[in-house]
């Protein structure tokens, strides 16, 4: 394939400590459900998928044949490319015409990277929610392994809160508490227990937003099913992103929905603060956000000095405290003192009732009204309704091991 332009923000540099268990114990820790198991066979994840199976050249074609001008983010997976597809017969269409999407084309080196389009067709060829984005079909024809999503017109929440030029303005404080809000709605509905699913990559680059900022999490090519029965964790392989993930995860590759509650505490931290959960190029002793951060959350006058200064005067005391302890909860070290997503989305929606009460008189533009989604868990036959034709994006790079 052709050069890839490196579009998104850099991101932490993630890297793989190891295995914890072999695939035998992981598949152990699965029994019956709803979402379909990551240990079936490749052909009846395919077969059960509900998605559109692409032609290679149909995706060829759709995206221009792969130009470098065609590509809005990339990753270890790969490239992922601009395209445009008929909305009623979901072949080829002019630039400009039809319904745009997202083409993520895995690199044809690598074993890894298999299994993490294959997973992600497990999970979200069968999940639809509001705050998950949609994936419209997959293409497996000879070597050629490509995945076609719905098109984010405003690429990763990563590049708004991290990347300074004209493009990416600074998200205001509603839009940051409606994208926080949104992220925890979609972690919710994968916890459910109709789902039961662990994400495990939440982080800043995995949430893409739509035209009207409306947050959706991406990538699952990490996602797990978790446990059942009286089982606590599934153990498995660490894997994730440096400053994401739970202390606990890393130390023993015991994995829970509370490691999610963890990665959302990291990212609403960064969120407030505009800060990176890991960057190397600040000083000794404030790299790691987390480490960082710790003795200003405690106290409201103090955290009000490390928040992002690009929103001050948008928000309230009471509000800014009312999310760092918010984020001070979910990141406790402790798994069992932290709160459980649907807890979080509450705390969220209080939140943004007491902004909205003391924030009425200020009028608001239309992307920054927030809207709850209160959506249970559904399965149904995916569509390309609601994809966005609006310009291209800068997207995330794909979920990768620690």
């Amino acid at each position: 394939m052709g050069a890839c332009l490196s579009i998104g923000a850099k991101t932490q540099t993630p890297l793989r400590l190891g295995s914890r268990s072999t695939d035998e114990n992981e598949s152990s820790d699965f029994s019956s459900r709803v979402v379909p198991h990551t240990i079936r066979s490749e052909g009846e994840i395919l077969e059960s998928s509900n998605l559109k199976s692409f032609c290679f050249n149909d995706l060829k074609a759709a995206t221009r044949n792969f130009r470098p001008d065609s590509v809005v983010g990339e990753g270890g997976f790969g490239c992922v490319f601009k395209g445009w597809i008929d909305e009623l017969a979901y072949t080829a269409a002019k630039p400009g015409t039809g319904k745009v999407i997202a083409v993520k084309r895995l690199n044809q080196e690598g074993m890894q990277g298999h299994k993490e389009w294959l997973a992600e067709i497990n999970y979200l060829g069968q999940l639809d929610h509001p705050n998950l984005v949609k994936l419209v079909g997959y293409c497996l024809e000879d070597e050629h392994r490509l995945l076609a999503y719905e098109f984010m017109a405003r690429g990763s929440l990563e590049n708004h809160l991290f990347r300074r030029n004209s493009y990416f303005q600074p998200l205001s404080w509603n839009n940051r508490m409606k994208i926080a809000l949104d992220a925890a709605n979609g972690l919710a509905f994968l916890h459910s227990d109709e789902v039961k699913v662990i994400y495990r990559d939440f982080k800043t680059s995995n949430i893409l937003l739509d035209s009207n900022y409306n947050a959706k999490l991406s990538d699952f090519g990490l996602a797990k099913d978790g446990p059942m029965g009286e089982k606590s964790h599934v153990s498995t392989r660490i894997m994730g992103t440096y400053g994401y993930a739970a202390p606990e995860y890393m130390a023993t590759g015991h994995l829970t929905a509370k490691s999610d509650v963890y990665s959302f505490g990291v990212v609403l931290l960064e969120i407030l603060t505009g800060r990176r959960a890991l960057d190397m190029n600040r000083p000794s002793g404030e790299q790691n956000l987390v480490d960082w951060a710790g003795p200003f959350m405690s106290s409201k006058r103090k955290f009000l000095t490390i928040m992002d200064a690009r929103i001050q005067g948008q928000y309230s005391v009471n509000g800014v405290q009312k999310a760092a302890n918010l984020a001070m909860q979910c990141l406790s070290v402790k798994p069992k003192l932290r709160p459980n997503m649907p807890q979080v989305v509450a705390a969220l929606e209080q939140l943004q009732s007491d902004s909205g009460a003391a924030q009425g008189e200020r009028p608001q533009r239309s992307q920054e009204v927030v809207h709850g989604s209160s959506a249970g868990p559904t399965y149904r036959r995916k569509s390309a309704n609601d994809l966005s034709n609006s310009r291209a994006a800068s997207y995330p790079r794909s979920a990768s091991p620690i």
